[in-house]
């Protein structure tokens, strides 16, 4: 079973460097490999590297004495992937620094920003505080309570703990995957634009999001009260109660702030797609041209985003360490 994990391991790489040589040539010198070539060639560096006893996937899977090829290989795949991201991104330095003229008019909105527009842009930013924060706060409910079904830990121990764990670990994964502005757009065609369609988006994304911070925290937790409350005859919730609920608590507070933190932040961009707050007014400001507004909002987005890194930074400094 290690021999077949190993090898499809093997496989699996070379089959990549492959896949990535035959797109870069297609791509820049318009030149094709076949596919069953670029299928069947992996296996034949596969097999030799790992009959000598020097490929990556053995390093990976932790065999003992590995040649030192395997750092050649890991090299270049690496070198390999850089320029595939170079030439996809498309990345043009030449325009980055020969272009920036025709950034002359936003440059010049964002240091003279419109402070005339300062009550109804505070209003707004108002609205995106709090939106991010009634999104936190009823996440935290259904994150605590799925959380403990999340952990590997608490939940390997029986069938039926497997199964709960792989589907709410698979649920989750899924809803983080999906961007909030993606959740945001749905929403808004739910419920109509406006701040509600925001908080839901961010509702949904905060659930996913704190049920990975918090199962891994519980999976960290000093296991020894865990089987001192078990050999006592204690419950299943009893357990959880008494045993791992006070080692998580503070962790858990800290890592509800910063979800509050970029909450914030991610408020903005909801917005774009009709999520209310600040974001939505500017995207209005940025169709309407109105640079200068722009220019405030960007001020007003920044000042409030630094102070609430400052305030999480210092709460969950305070929070760990006690």
């Amino acid at each position: 079973m290690k021999y077949l994990k190993t090898g499809l391991i093997e496989y699996g790489f070379w089959l990549y460097m492959l896949a990535c040589i035959a797109w870069l040539l297609l791509r820049l010198a318009s030149a094709t490999i076949p596919v069953g070539f670029i299928l069947i060639a992996p296996i034949l560096p596969a097999i030799a590297l790992i009959s000598t006893r020097a490929s990556l996937a053995e390093k990976i899977l932790g065999t003992p004495d590995v040649r030192k090829f395997w750092r050649f290989e890991a090299g270049f795949a690496i070198l390999l992937s850089i320029v595939m991201a170079w030439v996809i991104v498309e990345v043009r330095p030449l325009a980055f620094f020969t272009q920036v003229s025709n950034t002359g008019s936003i440059l010049s909105g964002i240091f003279r920003p419109n402070t005339a527009k300062m009550v109804p842009m505070l209003a707004a930013l108002v609205e995106t505080i709090y939106l991010a924060l009634m999104a936190t706060v009823l996440a935290i409910p259904f994150a605590f309570v799925l959380s403990f079904f999340a952990a590997k830990n608490l939940m390997f121990e029986s069938i039926p703990g497997k199964i709960a764990y792989i589907v709410i670990r698979t649920i989750s994964t899924i809803f983080r995957s999906i961007e909030a502005i993606v959740w945001a757009i749905i929403f808004v065609v739910w419920v109509g634009i406006g701040p509600f369609a925001g908080m839901l988006a961010l509702w949904i994304h905060s659930i996913s999001s704190l049920i990975k911070l918090y199962s891994e925290q519980i999976e960290n937790i000093d296991p020894g009260p865990v089987e001192a409350i078990k050999a006592t005859g204690a419950s299943t919730l009893q357990v959880w109660r008494y045993a791992v609920a006070p080692q998580i608590l503070a962790p858990y507070l800290a890592f509800t702030i910063y979800r509050w933190d970029i909450n914030v932040r991610m408020a903005t961009i909801v917005g774009f797609v009709g999520g209310g707050g600040i974001g939505l007014a500017l995207y209005q400001e940025q169709q309407m041209l109105a640079w200068r507004n722009v220019g405030l909002i960007m001020w007003l987005v920044a000042l409030v985003v630094w102070i609430m890194d400052m305030f999480s930074g210092y709460i969950r400094e305070k929070l760990i360490s006690n």
